[in-house]
């Protein structure tokens, strides 16, 4: 797949533009007439700068209402025609993008459309240059690719072919049958992008929520796969219009573009051969059935704190490093890693955050062909300087300044991936009753939310639900949850627009995305508890009126009411079963923990986040 994107798609000023697209690995660019006619430099400046970067410019556009209009505007729209050919010429790009006419003076008919593009692709052929057709979704006449097709078709110009946009494709529900009958060699382009599903209008649905393909929810797999039967050979191009990525760093817009054409290619291939998963792309995604151990990067003065709030969670501490200030602390399936010590990766990730988690280690069925794929996808292996050597695995880096992630084999005992150098202790603490990490709670900026959720999705293969608001009591929170298909690890991305809910002010304070609160399973909520109320573990209280709604919607047994609001479990229910979960105080001001207890419940209890926020919002102010 030969890979483009539009410079409308990222941040920065051209130049910035250009080297984030050479950077993040494309070998070609669209350039968008704005951003041209921002630079401070001559178009020749543009083309030495693109060909010093190994840019190969695949379009200049747009070139608007051009088709079916009535004179004088016929006649200035070939005059004008002419001056972008100028341009083209000293940028060296061959093809224009003419977009289907959106003005209310244009007329309609396909014989019309067709004169006007054959009269201009064969002005465009006396310089060697091409013009390239799309259907917008919104145009007057022209909205439908097949429409668009047509008028091509009537041209009957070497020098005129269609370009096909995927999302006015799925904007306006067309089939896929007709796309898979056009000759390859007359399609001169293919747009790709992305979108959520929206009830709306198609520009603005097309203007500000446009996103990279493993972002969204349209079907593009079956789209490049239908591309691919016309044997087209020519530019895949992502050109997206995103309100988030016009605000985030070009370098990480860029890189995710780019590995979203990667997850693309390979969706592709899978929809069109029946070998195994990846065959002849990057390896498959790792088979991830847990989350082995979770490391903590704490600083000398929360250090005594940390280690009485794991023996209160019923953890037992297993061994302290000889050489360097680190501890292994265990429950059952559920693995911790305290470290203090005054170097490598956890001290400057504690130095840059505070107290924090900054790795997790995942348990997969091969790590070395994880690391694999993750390389084949541009993630950033850490190795060297990055990681120290107290955990002997190999680990990715999502993003800059992320918690990292490392892969364990899974016929590798836990302990051996640290140094041997631990020394046991005597230290014991009586389990409450906690099996394994049920999921995890990311907070992220609302820039950075579709980058995190296509790391996940494409590198790691995870599963991406939908995104839904929580009310927190000074603003929205928004959630998208994450997930490996067999539910081993499940991670909740929050994000929100206001510094002043609970996700904002994490941010603020964390200065960067980082894990927020880590939720344990326990098979009796109720024991567990008890035990943690004799540990002296304070939890988070929950107000009577919650408890009063509960009776009146569920009808609750007295018994199982009077328990719940005696030990502050939060409830909820579906058709299918039961969901209990209790959360602990504030540690260090910004992580926190849950405990759940599920009965054929799968979800996480999204009815009763709006009653935990307004709670920790409550005790936050009283500290």
């Amino acid at each position: 797949m030969k890979k483009s994107i539009a410079t409308v798609s990222l941040s920065g000023t051209l130049r910035e533009k250009l080297e984030a697209v050479a950077a993040a690995g494309f070998s070609g660019v669209e350039i968008f007439e704005n951003d041209l006619l921002s630079f401070d430099g001559s178009a020749q400046d543009v083309r030495h700068l693109t060909a010093d970067l190994g840019l190969e410019i695949v379009v200049f556009q747009p070139f608007r209402d051009f088709e079916g209009m009535p004179e004088p505007q016929r006649a200035r729209n070939f005059e004008r025609a002419e001056r972008k050919f100028d341009l083209m010429q000293t940028l060296g790009v061959d093809l224009l993008l003419v977009c289907s006419n959106v003005s209310p003076l244009s007329k309609g008919g396909i014989n019309r459309a067709a004169d006007d593009l054959a009269q201009l692709g064969e002005q465009a052929a006396k310089r060697g240059l091409r013009i390239g057709y799309e259907a917008l979704a919104w145009g007057r006449h022209i909205s439908d690719y097949r429409d668009a097709w047509e008028v091509v078709r009537r041209a009957n110009h070497p020098a005129v072919g269609t370009i096909i946009d995927s999302f006015h494709v799925f904007a306006r529900q067309l089939e896929l049958n007709t796309l898979t009958s056009i000759p390859g060699d007359r399609i001169f382009l293919i747009h790709v992008a992305d979108a959520p599903l929206f009830e709306m209008d198609s520009l603005s649905w097309s203007r500000h929520f446009r996103c990279f393909p493993g972002q969204g929810r349209l079907a593009l797999a079956e789209f490049a796969s239908a591309v691919a039967a016309t044997e087209y050979a020519g530019w895949y191009s992502l050109e997206i219009f995103n309100d988030h990525f016009r605000a985030a760093p070009a370098h990480q817009t860029a890189l995710d573009g780019y590995r979203s054409l990667i997850y693309l290619e390979e969706q592709t291939t899978l929809q069109q051969v029946t070998t195994p998963k990846g065959a002849g792309m990057a390896p498959a995604p790792p088979s991830i059935t847990g989350v082995e151990f979770i490391e903590f990067a704490v600083d000398d003065s929360n250090a005594t704190n940390m280690e009485t709030l794991f023996a209160a969670l019923g953890f037992t501490k297993l061994g302290q490093h000889e050489s360097r200030a680190a501890s292994l602390w265990q429950q059952d399936g559920i693995h911790l890693v305290l470290n203090t010590d005054n170097e490598g990766f956890a001290h400057e990730y504690q130095h840059l955050h505070g107290s924090a988690v900054c790795s997790i280690g995942l348990r997969v069925d091969d790590a070395a062909l994880a690391i694999a794929r993750a390389k084949a996808y541009r993630a950033q292996v850490a190795a060297g300087g990055i990681v120290s050597s107290l955990i002997d695995a190999p680990a990715v880096l999502p993003n800059v300044d992320e918690h990292l992630l490392y892969f364990i084999d899974d016929d590798i005992d836990w302990k051996s991936i640290f140094s041997s150098a631990i020394a046991p202790v005597t230290s014991q603490s009586a389990a409450i009753g906690l099996t394994h990490v049920d999921h995890l709670a990311q907070v992220v900026f609302p820039a950075q939310l579709s980058s995190v959720v296509l790391f996940y999705n494409a590198v790691l293969g995870f599963d991406v639900a939908d995104q839904h608001d929580i009310a927190d009591p000074q603003g929205l929170i928004q959630s998208q949850v994450v997930e490996t298909d067999s539910h081993s690890v499940r991670i909740a991305l929050n994000s929100s627009q206001s510094q002043h809910t609970l996700a904002g002010k994490f941010l603020a304070e964390f200065l960067g995305s980082g894990i927020q609160h880590i939720a344990f399973y326990t098979p009796d909520i109720f024991a567990c508890v008890v035990q943690l109320q004799r540990n002296g573990l304070n939890l988070l209280s929950i107000p009577a009126n919650y408890y009063d709604d509960l009776d009146a919607r569920y009808g609750l047994d007295t018994d199982l009411l009077t328990q719940l609001q005696a030990h502050d479990i939060l409830y909820t229910r579906t058709e299918a079963g039961e969901f209990f979960h209790v959360y602990t105080q504030l540690f260090a001001g910004q992580l926190f923990f849950e405990i759940v207890e599920r009965r054929n419940y799968q979800g996480f209890g999204a009815s009763n986040a709006a009653i935990r926020l307004a709670s920790q919002a409550r005790t936050a102010s009283t500290l």
